[in-house]
């Protein structure tokens, strides 16, 4: 394949208001794009281009009038298939629930139609939204896993048949798959977007955005916020509509995570060109070697997988055991079988004593905020894997979800020929002023 493409519809978006083109047109170059290259990478499990004609048709009157409904208007997306849509069947990257329709949208899917957007399809998610993966690959090189479990979204938006897509994130399925196949991606803080009709409910699973342009992901999220909410009882994503303006952070935290032994060198050097640029550009940035709060803060974020593990899997020790007892536990993986089998080894003062942990490293988190305006870090400790089993090492992307912090990848970074994400975290419910760093950070790039 040729170098993949993003697709952005933001930049589009002119062309419909002088008339010169529209929503549909747009629509039929990515049907066409997605014709050409979803047999080779595997992109969607559904589709409904029928519908996505009509949607982009209606929209293409109200660009035509002056009227769109939203900055989204039109706006082809897919879903990840953990989302129910009305319109398509959410399997769940189960073979338990091949063709299962539950005959109604998830709450951020009404609210993207609502918005005016058009979707597209159902992009592949790995099994339950964790593991094994489902076949897709990377639009960068098609020996290589896109990553997990937002696997279809990432792959799609990299390959430009798409602009933007929904995905979620509980552990690093949002900020890895971004890392490797070189797109934007923002994980909101934890309940930031409301979940509502979304299979991954786990205890801190956001629903993500992912996008040919950093904006478009704010406005996408924004779009969604600004009509459902976020979980029930959570603020929600808030601030403008559109993508707030960038503001240089002054004082950076550089986190290096226990993923450092595991990062390859090009990635490592990339880290610290990172750090150059920030520096040049005025911002004092400090490590765990400079400064007594950052090395706290990496001592206290060692072991975030195993946490995350043990809380994940008890989270989903319902409904994962009527499944098997309920249900043909044959369809399940053996890597899911062996999820319940650890789950129900747990105890309930087992799980208590990690939600206890969790809410420690949030509350200390939180108190870094009068020091450091965001952290930065690697979105990964190297590019995607070769080979489509394995979704890769999710060691930089997992403390977010534990933190329950905004983050976002940025595509500025690359690691032996591939793309390679830089992260940006900020704190939890200050989602606008951590987007307006990372968009700071970003033109440093540009």
């Amino acid at each position: 394949m040729t170098r993949p493409q993003k697709k952005s519809y933001r930049a589009a978006q002119p062309s419909f208001r002088d008339g010169s083109s529209n929503p549909s047109a747009f629509l039929d170059e990515c049907l066409e794009t997605i014709g050409t290259l979803e047999g080779d990478i595997g992109a969607f499990v559904a589709t409904d281009f029928d519908g996505a004609k009509t949607a982009a048709a209606a929209s293409s009157a109200r660009w035509k009038d002056g009227k769109p409904l939203s900055l989204i208007d039109g706006m082809p997306l897919c879903i990840k298939d953990i989302m129910e849509t009305a319109s398509m069947p959410t399997e769940q990257g189960s073979d338990l629930f091949v063709g299962w329709r539950g005959n109604r949208d998830s709450a951020a899917v009404a609210a993207l139609r609502e918005a005016g957007a058009v979707i597209v399809a159902k992009a592949v998610t790995t099994e339950f939204a964790a593991q094994p993966a489902r076949g897709t690959r990377n639009p960068w090189d098609l020996t290589r896993t896109p990553g997990g479990s937002s696997s279809g979204t990432a792959a799609s938006v990299a390959a430009g048949m798409l602009p933007g897509g929904l995905g979620t994130q509980g552990l690093g399925s949002t900020i890895r798959p971004a890392s490797f196949c070189g797109v934007f991606a923002f994980k909101p803080s934890f309940g930031g977007i409301n979940r509502g009709g979304s299979f991954d409910t786990i205890s801190q699973s956001s629903t993500s955005t992912f996008a040919a342009t950093l904006e478009e992901t704010w406005e996408m999220a924004r779009s969604i916020t600004t009509r459902v909410g976020g979980d029930p009882g959570f603020m929600g994503v808030s601030g403008p509509l559109e993508a707030p303006a960038p503001a240089m952070p002054k004082r950076v935290a550089l986190l290096m995570t226990d993923g450092w032994e595991r990062t390859v060198d090009e990635a490592k050097q990339a880290l610290v060109g990172a750090r150059a640029k920030l520096e040049a550009a005025g911002v004092k940035v400090v490590d765990k070697n400079d400064d007594d709060t950052v090395a706290a803060l990496e001592k206290s974020i060692e072991g975030t997988i195993e946490l995350s593990g043990g809380l994940n899997n008890w989270d989903f020790r319902w409904p994962m055991n009527t499944y098997a007892h309920d249900m043909d536990i044959n369809c399940m993986s053996p890597e899911a079988q062996e999820r319940l089998i650890a789950a129900e080894a747990m105890s309930h003062e087992d799980y208590q004593a990690l939600v206890l942990k969790r809410r420690g490293l949030r509350s200390a988190y939180d108190g870094l905020q009068n020091q450091f305006d965001v952290c930065v870090t690697l979105s990964a400790p190297g590019p995607a894997p070769v080979g489509l089993e394995w979704t890769g090492d999710a060691v930089y992307a997992v403390p977010s979800s534990v933190l329950g912090t905004p983050s976002f990848s940025l595509p500025v970074l690359e690691a032996e020929g591939m793309p390679l994400g830089l992260q940006v975290m900020g704190y939890a419910d200050q989602d606008a002023k951590a987007f307006a760093a990372a968009r700071a950070i970003f033109e440093l790039y540009s």
